[in-house]
């Protein structure tokens, strides 16, 4: 009995993965390049109504952050090769140095 609700869940689950391994849904140009556009969607987006225009300071404001963020992580290795003790906190040694 055992065996036979095995076999019929093997039989079950192949049936229902058979449609997902026929269609790719895919109509590739060349290897590795397959996207493609909705119905109505343009080929390419810059200069269309669905080009985003984000704005250059916005989008600088990430690098500035990062290299706020790497200025205060040199600052804090640079206190605790000093004072051999990490402090996470820079107003705390920032003062005193």
């Amino acid at each position: 009995m055992r065996t036979f609700v095995y076999a019929a869940a093997i039989v079950v689950g192949s049936a229902l993965a058979l449609p997902a391994v026929a269609y790719d849904g895919q109509k590739c140009k060349a290897a590795g390049n397959c996207w493609e556009p909705k119905p109505g969607f343009p080929d390419k987006v810059a200069g269309s109504k669905y080009d985003p225009k984000h704005d250059p300071k916005e989008v600088a404001k990430q690098a500035d952050s990062i290299k706020q963020m790497e200025d205060r992580n040199k600052q804090r290795v640079e206190n605790a090769k000093k004072t051999g003790k990490f402090e996470y906190d820079i107003a705390k040694f920032s003062s005193a140095n």
